[in-house]
């Protein structure tokens, strides 16, 4: 599927690639919704289906991942409560053998997140993810999600990297896109982010189950 011969950086979502996206999942959907119906004395139903409607009225932008921003909206600590259930983190399959070998393999790898810092910091804290890679970015540091093009553009400057040498391994097809129209050339999308959900069709982009399906060969 993939040439490594022809790739030297490789861009890695986190959160659904190459961590179990079931964390977030769970805590969106399920857990702060019982907290918050408990704070506001509703019904679990209620409180998830207006916390739904409320979150995707920012989906695409940066406040849709920022912890500080629903912190305020929601009057709840949300980074807090994230750390309760933090022994939910996990590696997706295969991921930490993956990235060994793109170490051994001589190629440059960079987690591009669109995680803020006090949910990032809580999953390096967990899973030492920080210490397969060369770097780690947070589109908070830009104000940029990876949606928007202006994300790519400052990432060149602090990573510079060539477009037609690069790989990014992202299971949003919203962020592909992004990446596709900046030039990125081998881009790579997840069949089942979150373990406890069931694997989606992809047709848009090339994806991949698990990691041993690409591991380097040079």
């Amino acid at each position: 599927m993939l040439d490594w011969k022809e790739i030297d950086t490789l861009l890695l979502d986190m959160d659904g690639t190459l961590l179990d996206l079931h964390f977030d999942s769970y805590f969106w959907l399920e857990f702060l919704p019982l907290r918050y119906a408990e704070m506001h004395q509703l019904e679990p139903g209620e409180a998830r289906a207006w916390l739904h409607e409320r979150i995707c009225q920012e989906q695409g932008t940066l406040n849709w991942y920022c912890l500080d921003y629903w912190t305020e909206q929601l009057g709840m600590p949300i980074a807090a409560l994230k750390r309760e259930i933090a022994e939910r983190i996990s590696f997706r399959p295969h991921v930490e053998d993956f990235l060994l070998a793109v170490r051994h393999a001589g190629i440059r790898s960079v987690i591009v997140t669109n995680a803020h810092r006090g949910s990032l910091s809580l999953k390096i804290e967990k899973t030492a993810i920080d210490a397969l890679v060369d770097n780690v970015i947070s589109s908070h540091d830009f104000r940029y999600p990876k949606e928007a093009q202006a994300f790519w553009h400052q990432l060149q400057q602090v990573e510079p990297f060539d477009p037609q040498r690069t790989l990014l391994v992202d299971d949003s097809l919203a962020v592909l896109r992004s990446a596709q129209t900046y030039g990125i050339r081998y881009l790579l999308s997840i069949v089942q982010p979150d373990s406890q959900s069931e694997p989606r069709t992809i047709t848009e982009f090339p994806f991949i189950d698990h990691f041993t399906e690409v591991m380097p060969n040079k």
